[in-house]
């Protein structure tokens, strides 16, 4: 009998993280979807500053309007970006982010689409324009080595140096063995979501054995330190808020 229906999971909740596996996923749709359904992973329910969930969508499913503004990144199928006159297929890897207020619509054109959304309200800086609607491809941003370490490659997804935007969502690949040089303490809170590989994941005073499609929540302050193991590289997506002072963000 699996250990899962004695109550057993890899899944933890503690004051200052979540980890959240596949096997205890709760899908539903959310206002305005359609031949789609979201498990949500982070929200202020949890006391997140922002909403992260896993949309899975059928041929011809939507997603509804967002709240705040939008990053969607596709991790498997395609999705129909329309968003005033620019219109983008989306395929694997390919992600938009969709400013605050600006309609759109995203539709899959396949079933067996699967895309991460993450949605905040945005915070506006004076004197600075809110970014505008932007389309890209993770494959085709360069990576850079952390901290001087090879092994561990990161790709910003959104411009690291325009504090227009007022998050960062970044990926981090590792190679086998490959490891954070420290362990960090901080006031950004994360949003982390495993696509490939697997590892070992400390959070707070607590060591994790993570894997493809598990979902981090970090508080802020929350120690943590992630170091790959296997056969074959670790990549994660993680969000963090980012471009403002402190007392603005919550």
């Amino acid at each position: 009998m699996s250990m899962h229906h004695l109550g057993e999971t890899r899944s933890r909740r503690a004051h200052d993280h979540l980890l959240q596996t596949p096997d205890t996923f709760v899908w539903a749709p959310l206002p305005g979807m359609k031949k789609a359904t979201a498990c949500v992973h982070a929200a202020p329910a949890l006391g997140a500053a922002f909403v992260q969930y896993t949309a899975v969508l059928e041929a011809s499913g939507t997603l509804g309007n967002a709240v705040g503004s939008r990053l969607v990144f596709v991790m498997e199928g395609s999705l129909e970006l329309q968003a005033g006159e620019r219109h983008a297929t989306l395929g694997v890897g390919g992600y938009c982010f969709v400013p605050q207020g600006l309609a759109h619509t995203l539709l899959s054109p396949t079933a067996g689409t699967r895309a991460a959304v993450i949605e905040k309200r945005y915070i506006p800086l004076e004197g600075i324009a809110a970014p505008a609607l932007l389309i890209a491809s993770e494959p085709s941003i360069p990576g850079v080595a952390l901290n001087g370490d090879a092994a561990l490659q990161v790709r910003a997804l959104l411009p690291p140096d325009d504090v227009a935007f007022d998050f960062a969502l970044n990926t981090m690949e590792y190679q086998p063995g490959a490891q954070l040089s420290q362990v960090e303490v901080h006031v950004m809170e994360h949003g982390l979501l495993m696509l490939e590989g697997e590892g070992i994941y400390r959070l707070g005073d607590a060591w994790y054995p993570v894997a493809k499609g598990d979902f981090i929540w970090m508080a802020p302050y929350c120690p943590q330190w992630f170091g790959a193991l296997g056969k074959t590289p670790a990549k994660y997506l993680i969000y963090k808020d980012w471009n403002r002072h402190p007392l603005e963000v919550r």
